[in-house]
Parts: C-alpha cells; sequence; structure tokens
C-alpha cells in the first residue's frame, strides 16, 4: 500500500507538474483519437468510390475524363496536403482518368480554362476565390455554350467556400465535409445554378455563383484580419475602428434595373434519338415541295427600365442559389439597399451577423428583384467590390443574369430535401 501512497503524495506536492502532464496527456489522446477517426472516414469513403470503379463499361466506351483545378496556396497552404490526402484517392479508385492542374499564381485558372480540351468533368479544388476564376474563365471562353454544359464538382479546400453550403451537407468534420464531396461528384446527381455576369465599361465581364457586395460592411470585414490579436473580437474591432474615421458612411449611386424574366421550360438533358431512314426522308421531302412560309419579325417590346437613386450604407446583388428552388417559375436575383440611418452600436452588431452571412438583408433595406441592372457610380467613388469574396475595383458596371448557366455536383440528400421544400 505504500506504493500507491507515496505515488498519490508525490501528485499532490507536485501538483502544478501533475496539472501541466495531465493536460498534454488528454490533449495527446484527443489527436490520436482524431486521427484514428479521421483514417476510418477516409477507409468507408476509399470503399464507397471502389463500388464505382469496379462496375464494368463496354471496351468501346472510352474512361470518363475529370479534370481538376487545384489551387494549392488555398487555406493557407494546406490545400494541397488536404487534396491528396482526402480526395484525390476516392477520384482515383472511381475509375476515372484524373488530370490535376494546379495552378501557381492568381488569375491562372482564367487563363487555363481558354487552353482546356474537352474533358467529361471539371472538379475545383479549393475556395470561393478558384471556383470565381474557373467558372470566369470557362464562360469567357468562345465556345462557352458547350463547354457551360459539362458538369462541375467543387472539393472546398479553402478558407471560405459558400458554395459547399448550398451543394452539401454541413459537416464539422474537415475530412469528413471533403470526403462527402467527392463522393457527391461519383454519385453524378446535379442542380442548376444562376450566374452572374457583371461587366465593366473596358474590362472583360467576371461571372459568380454567389454574389456582389459595396458598402461598409464589406471594406470594414476585409480589415478584419489585421486585429487578429483580439481573438474572437477582431470583427467588432473592426467594424468600431471604421466608425472612428467617417461617420455616417454612405453609398451614392444610381441604379437601373429590369423585372423578373419567366423561367423558359428546362431543356432535355438526354438528346432524342435519331429517327429512321424513311422518316428523314419523307419529311426532307415534304419541306421540299411545301417549304414552310417565311415569318415576319416582329419587333421587339421596349425593354422597361426602372431608375433609382441610391443612398445606402451597403447595396449588395445575390442569386437564388443559397436557397434553390427548382420548380420556381420565375428568374430573378435579388438586390437589396440598406437603409444609411444606422447607428454605430447596430453598424457594429450586424457587422458581426454579415461576417457569417454576407448577403443577409436586414429589416427596413430596400429590396428588388431584377433581371438585369446598370449601377452608376460616381467619379472617385469609395471602396471596392466584393464578388463570391473576391476584391475588385469599384467601377460603373452592368450585372446581367445568366439562370441555370451551370450545373454542380450536389449530394442526393440535398437535391431531395430542396424537391420536398418545393413540394411543401
Amino acid at each position: 500500500m505504500a506504493g500507491p501512497g507515496r505515488l498519490l503524495a508525490t501528485l499532490r506536492n507536485h501538483w502544478k507538474k501533475t496539472a501541466l502532464g495531465a493536460g498534454l496527456l488528454g490533449w495527446g489522446a484527443s489527436w490520436l483519437h482524431g486521427r484514428h477517426r479521421d483514417n476510418l472516414l477516409r477507409r468507408a469513403a476509399c470503399q464507397e468510390a471502389e463500388v464505382f470503379g469496379n462496375q464494368l463499361i463496354p471496351s468501346s466506351m472510352p474512361l470518363k475524363k475529370a479534370t481538376v483545378f487545384l489551387n494549392p496556396a488555398a487555406c493557407k497552404g494546406k490545400a494541397r496536403n488536404l487534396f491528396e490526402k482526402n480526395a484525390a484517392p476516392i477520384l482515383h479508385l472511381s475509375g476515372l482518368d484524373v488530370t490535376v492542374v494546379k495552378t501557381d499564381y492568381e488569375g491562372q485558372a482564367k487563363k487555363l480554362l481558354e487552353l482546356m480540351e474537352n474533358t467529361d468533368l471539371i472538379i475545383i479544388a479549393g475556395g470561393d476565390g478558384t471556383v470565381q476564376e474557373v467558372i470566369t474563365g470557362l464562360l469567357r471562353r468562345a465556345d462557352e455554350a458547350a463547354f457551360s454544359k459539362i458538369p462541375i464538382g467543387f472539393i472546398p479546400l479553402g478558407k471560405t467556400c459558400t458554395l459547399s453550403q448550398m451543394l452539401y451537407p454541413e459537416s464539422m468534420n474537415q475530412v469528413q465535409h471533403i470526403t462527402n464531396a467527392t463522393l457527391a461528384i461519383l454519385k453524378g446527381e446535379t442542380v442548376p445554378l444562376d450566374v452572374l455576369q457583371i461587366k465593366g465599361e473596358k474590362e472583360q465581364p467576371v461571372f459568380a455563383v454567389t454574389g456582389l457586395r459595396w458598402g461598409s460592411y464589406r471594406d470594414a470585414g476585409a480589415k478584419a484580419s489585421k486585429y487578429w490579436y483580439l481573438g474572437p473580437l477582431k470583427t467588432k474591432a473592426a467594424h468600431f475602428f471604421s466608425t472612428l474615421k467617417e461617420w455616417p458612411q454612405k453609398r451614392q449611386a444610381d441604379l437601373m434595373y429590369l423585372g423578373p424574366t419567366e423561367r423558359p421550360p428546362e431543356e432535355p438533358e438526354e438528346k432524342p434519338s435519331r429517327p429512321p431512314l424513311y422518316v428523314r426522308l419523307y419529311r426532307r421531302l415534304r419541306l421540299y415541295w411545301s417549304p414552310p412560309r417565311k415569318e415576319i419579325p416582329q419587333e421587339a417590346a421596349p425593354e422597361d427600365w426602372e431608375e433609382l437613386k441610391l443612398s445606402t450604407i451597403e447595396f449588395s446583388i445575390a442569386t437564388q442559389n443559397r436557397q434553390l428552388d427548382l420548380t420556381r417559375t420565375e428568374d430573378f436575383m435579388d438586390i437589396c439597399i440598406e437603409a444609411d440611418t444606422v447607428s454605430k452600436g447596430q453598424f457594429v452588431n450586424r457587422g458581426s451577423q454579415k461576417m457569417r452571412d454576407p448577403h443577409t438583408c436586414p429589416e427596413g433595406s430596400q429590396c428588388i428583384q431584377a433581371s438585369r441592372c446598370i449601377l452608376q457610380l460616381p467619379e472617385g467613388a469609395e471602396g471596392s467590390f466584393g464578388i463570391d469574396n473576391e476584391e475588385y475595383e469599384a467601377m460603373p458596371v452592368e450585372v446581367k443574369l445568366l439562370p441555370r448557366k451551370l450545373r454542380f455536383f450536389c449530394d442526393p440528400r440535398m437535391r431531395e430535401q430542396m424537391l420536398r421544400a418545393a413540394v411543401q
């Protein structure tokens, strides 16, 4: 009995070392448990991917080609390691012919998309910035009408991955989130997403799937990282110090916009089979003997533009992708014009909310549904645009909605949830 008693006395006498050792031991046990859990998740995902890889295909059918655009600098330089450990094994086991294209600098993905050859799948591995670069490069191509029909997968590896909230179930485990996103690509369920075409007076158009922001909340939020030493208070500090420089903070502009448009019927994914030879010959003979009458072109109705003068603390345009409704009958984007009569306390509190949900439209704001708009800024306009969380110079722009322009792979559970919500 002397042994345990002596041990307890030693631990009591050296209580500081005991507490430190217990803390290190607990941290080590938690770390080992997390590693083991992540390995189990990876193994289960690889086993599921192997099922797809073991499926038999005809000898005349080539392997599906997948082109991955990987941004190694995403997630503070950890994206490459995250991709190779969690996503790459799943893609290779699935039987896809995978080509990984790694970007070396900002904007390179746009140039690489111009040179990309035919592929069956496009996979974006990165964050919001990588998504914005890839879809911009894709839709700038001369043959974008054909390439925009290629389904796109998204593997969330960046610091901000807004698109993953729309496509995949929420998960607190990063490994599970990445493996779920990769498996969703193999399962093949897709949803159509709207795209915003944003064009300045001189620049080539930029494309976005989330939206555009211009105002004081965006500018203050962009400086929050400078106050990293304040920990969880850095966001409130950034907005508070912003009120000390200038108040009230207003943005003046002119807005012209067109209302919502009627949604056209969705094109069938499968092409109709070619009719027999005798049917094709009959159709040609009928056209030869009784050609169709020439239709008199009708004059297009003048567009009904609405005009509005803005005085706002923040102006934002958002797509409907955050609340997908696969059965809606109109296509539009949401324009939010926030009131400029905000106290400093409200500004600081709302700033924290907008860091979590940048396109939230608070009470008292003017909300407009539009299919196209023109934003005219005065000379020397302050601030910058935030387009899909990427910073651009503020300038007069025309924003046009491209409804259901791109198809993204999504988790089947999310698609079922969207259809269930539409029925209710």
